[in-house]
């Protein structure tokens, strides 16, 4: 975790911010991975945090949050096009 954590810090992939008066803030939770090289031996842990946006409500800063997220299919895709 601590690892992840430094990587988003060091590419300034978020930002702190205030929180509007009665609002609360969207909650997160942390999702691990092992991921194993072919012959089963681990290679990595592997740690992200994400939104919990289903307790988002809608019309409330509903239009500032925008995440961009692409499969590795869909860019291994987009290179093979380019090429």
């Amino acid at each position: 975790m601590k690892e992840e954590t430094n990587a988003t810090e060091k590419n300034e992939t978020w930002q702190s911010s205030t929180l509007p008066e009665g609002h609360k803030p969207i909650s997160v939770k942390w999702i691990f991975k092992i991921k194993k090289s072919t012959t089963g031996e681990v290679k990595r842990y592997k740690a992200r945090l994400v939104a919990k946006s289903y307790t988002h409500i809608q019309g409330v800063g509903y239009d500032e949050i925008f995440v961009l997220v692409a499969r590795m299919e869909t860019i291994k895709l987009l290179i093979s096009i380019a090429a």
